[in-house]
Formats: C-alpha cells, structure tokens, sequence
C-alpha cells in the first residue's frame, strides 16, 4: 500500500474547494506531519476569513478520519522533503516544495482532481 502525506496548504485546499480527498487518494495509507497540525492550530489562531475557516474545517475532517500523525521536527517542508526520500508521496500546492521532492508527489488541479506527478 503506498503512503501519502499532506501538507497544510493541501488540506485548506481539499476544505476551500470542497474536495473528498480521502476518496480521491483510495487504496493509499493518507498521514500528517505533527508539524501540519501545529500550522493549522496556528492559522485557526490568527487567521482571518477563508483562511481561518480552511484550517477549522482541515482540522474537523483530519479529526473525522482519524488520520495518522507521524513525528516531525524543524520546519515542516524539509521533514515532507525528508520522509518523500523514504518513499512517501506528498500532496501538495506549494510550488517550492514540489522542486524539492525527489520521488512522486500528488497536486490539485482544476480544484477538482487529485494527480500523481512521478
């Protein structure tokens, strides 16, 4: 089974666009950094408007599905960096961290689909 890990922005993003990103990533084992839910916790904190609520319903549906949290120290974008070299696919918007990520990744498009890029 392979095993995807989302990042902050995917989540907010999966929330603003009203995306099932859990069935759109069947047959994966889907994860978060401990790192995504403390940037979340602190978007929910002092963010405003659509970016607040992003996070707020990021958080209710990571709760809901009673997602995995895998350990995470320093900052967020070198530790998915680091766990996509062990194999991991990343589901990510953040054009930065795509140039980083060595082995395949998922993105959104359209605000509609989830796709593997290898």
């Amino acid at each position: 089974m392979k095993r995807v890990i989302l990042d902050t922005n995917a989540i907010m993003a999966t929330a603003q666009f009203k995306i099932d990103v859990f069935d759109q990533l069947h047959g994966y084992d889907v994860f978060i950094v401990q790192g995504t839910l403390d940037e979340l916790h602190q978007i929910m904190k002092e963010g405003k408007g659509k970016n607040k609520l992003a996070a707020k319903l990021g958080l209710q549906l990571l709760s809901a599905k009673k997602i995995d949290i895998l350990p995470s120290e320093g900052h967020v974008d070198d530790v998915l960096v680091a766990y996509n070299l062990k194999g991991y696919g990343v589901l990510t918007q953040d054009v930065g961290l795509k140039r980083r990520l060595v082995n395949s990744y998922f993105t959104i498009r359209q605000k509609k689909y989830i796709i593997e890029i290898k």
